[in-house]
């Protein structure tokens, strides 16, 4: 059934793309987190197993916020590993595993990439594509990033 939201067809597909995108950026972050809860160890084992649970939970959230958009919009989400990280912009690190410290600073660096690329995308979203639900969902999405990249740099300072 044609959607008539009062967005073209162009308009739908340019959203879904860049929704594709950052599902695919959330989905590579929400594994990496994963895999850092469950190897963490150190003096601060407990602290970051908890802090990194509470991370990928919201990680969750926010996956099923961006594959419910991208349907609302007409798209159809992606759902494997391959077509994630053939539309990321993050990098995984197969085999490694790093200290605390450093994963604390990969998953702050992984968070940072990710609000930069939201505020291209929100601008992207309101001005150009002119689809105001999906601007706010990245704003709201790049203020969640933000929160987290800054309790994860209250770790690193």
């Amino acid at each position: 059934m044609k959607i008539k939201i009062g967005l073209t067809e162009t308009q739908l597909e340019r959203s879904v793309q860049l929704l594709s995108v950052q599902l695919s950026n959330e989905m590579v972050l929400y594994i990496k987190t994963r895999k850092f809860h469950w190897n963490v160890s150190g003096d601060s084992f407990m602290e970051l197993h908890k802090l990194f649970q509470e991370q990928y939970t919201e990680l969750e959230e926010s996956i099923d916020w961006l594959a419910e958009r991208i349907n609302q919009l007409g798209g159809k989400t992606i759902g494997t590993m391959k077509e994630f990280l053939q539309a990321t912009q993050l990098k995984e690190a197969p085999n490694k595993y790093p200290a605390a410290k450093e994963m604390l600073s990969e998953l702050l660096n992984d968070r940072e990439a990710i609000i930069v690329q939201l505020r291209k995308d929100v601008v992207m979203c309101a001005e150009k594509i002119v689809d105001a639900g999906t601007a706010d969902l990245l704003t709201g999405l790049m203020e969640q990033h933000e929160k987290m990249a800054w309790i994860i740099r209250r770790y690193l300072d």
